[in-house]
């Protein structure tokens, strides 16, 4: 299917690798110029620049010049926005163990620098009369887990946003969507430092185990891989769903124990 994603201007937020990257080989696969925000360029994502239509605009999300340098980048109305940057501590000494700096450094990331990249980019996409953006968020945002609890509020947060947005711009063409992921096969969970290395120190186990523990809450039994959500964000960006609007989608495995 052609997603009629060629030639169409696509921001991408927290690019260098996983999710983002994978989101970001997804849409100059199907002939998005896609510009690409991380902070420090890695090496796959400049191999992929180097042999696709993508442009790194390295900077801090959080800071207001690194947001008018995408915009700019983007002609001023890319008709897309994937909001993926973002982190997600894990917890393991628990609440009273987490301290405002730290409340405030994870919603200033997974919150309000989305926030902000949306209304860097809102004006041009109404200006045009269309545009999409798609947040990518998490399963925690509706399964709130103490492991992750501010990352669970913050991306319950950015998932109310997106719903109250797609009301106030429905009329003028621009439509927000969320992504939920469950547990994907990331640094985010794999990597050094990553919620199974933090899990398995604190509990004195192996990282494999914890792993292995949480791909067996889902009934298909692995994570799910980057590949698999950007096939879902770069839909979403596609004209092709130009009706969805307001709505999140998951990607878990059947994790979710609810509707």
């Amino acid at each position: 299917m052609d997603l009629q994603l060629q030639d169409a201007t696509v921001v991408v937020t927290g690019a260098g690798k996983g999710i983002g990257l994978a989101v970001c080989e997804a849409l100059a696969a199907e002939g998005a110029r896609v510009i690409a925000n991380v902070r420090t360029p890695s090496t796959a994502l400049s191999a992929l620049a180097d042999r696709a239509s993508v442009t790194l605009v390295a900077g801090d999300i959080t800071a207001t010049d690194t947001r008018a340098r995408l915009v700019e980048a983007a002609g001023g109305a890319p008709h897309a926005l994937v909001n993926n940057a973002g982190i997600a501590p894990a917890r393991p000494e628990g609440f009273l163990a987490v301290p405002p700096d730290d409340w405030a450094h994870t919603f200033a990331l997974d919150l309000f620098a989305g926030i902000e990249m949306i209304r860097a980019v809102l004006p041009g996409m109404l200006a045009r009369g269309s545009g999409c953006v798609v947040n990518v968020g998490s399963l925690n945002a509706r399964l709130p887990d103490p492991l992750v609890i501010d990352y669970s509020a913050a991306k319950a947060a950015f998932g109310n946003v997106a719903k109250s947005l797609s009301k106030a711009y429905g009329p003028q063409g621009i439509r927000f969507t969320s992504v939920d992921p469950g547990p994907v096969a990331t640094d985010l969970w794999n990597g050094a430092g990553g919620v199974a290395a933090t899990v398995s120190a604190a509990a004195g186990i192996d990282p494999a185990e914890v792993r292995t523990g949480a791909a067996g809450q889902m009934p298909t039994g692995r994570f799910s891989t980057p590949a698999e959500v950007a096939v879902l964000v770069t839909l979403l960006c596609s004209p092709r769903v130009s009706n969805v609007t307001g709505s999140s989608f998951v990607i878990d495995g059947g994790m979710a124990p609810m509707l």
